[in-house]
């Protein structure tokens, strides 16, 4: 086998190596069957929308209440069954 042919083997196998170290890290994508745009492509920025910021949530005293009323019951509910064993 001539030297050359060995280096083409060997630089194969390195290159299977480097693909199977950078899928168990998880560095490395998938690049076979990718399916969207490319990386790269000219009007990948013109597609991007800026997500609305969603508005926050409040809650009332009174629903503060039950949930704080629901959770003492709980956890008295909790301490009498390990107080059982």
């Amino acid at each position: 086998m001539e030297v050359s042919g060995i280096i083409a083997q060997i630089d194969a196998q390195i290159s299977k190596l480097q693909q199977a170290r950078a899928l168990l890290a998880g560095t490395q994508t998938a690049s076979v069957g990718r399916r969207g745009r490319p990386k790269g492509s000219k009007n990948a920025t013109a597609a991007v929308v800026p997500a609305k910021k969603a508005a926050k949530r409040k809650l009332s005293p009174e629903g503060r209440k039950r949930i704080a009323d629901a959770m003492k019951k709980r956890w008295a509910d909790r301490r009498k069954q390990v107080a059982k064993g």
